[in-house]
């Protein structure tokens, strides 16, 4: 199933690796480290016209990928559950 995370970028659910809230992740140096290390690898995908609020980490065969969008985590994973109870095939 695929979710829809902004400016008309769809993901497949079963590529996320993790939804993480922006705020409270970026606490850590590691995490701060890590998002450095995706943006200078050219992995990050920023779907945000306004103050980003989450990233998400996908992983499929060709490259791990970081997108970060103004989508709350909640919302993000309201809309993955909300397919699932639709009973959306995968």
């Amino acid at each position: 199933m695929f979710i829809h995370i902004g400016k008309d970028q769809i993901i497949n659910e079963k590529e996320i690796v993790g939804v993480f809230d922006l705020e409270t992740a970026t606490v850590s140096k590691d995490t701060r480290r890590f998002l450095a290390a995706s943006q200078e690898g050219m992995r990050t995908v920023s779907l945000c016209d306004d103050l980003p609020k989450t990233f998400i980490i996908c992983d499929n065969e060709l490259a791990e990928s970081v997108y970060i969008t103004q989508l709350s985590p909640a919302v993000t994973v309201s809309r993955a559950k909300r397919n699932n109870d639709l009973g959306v095939s995968k």
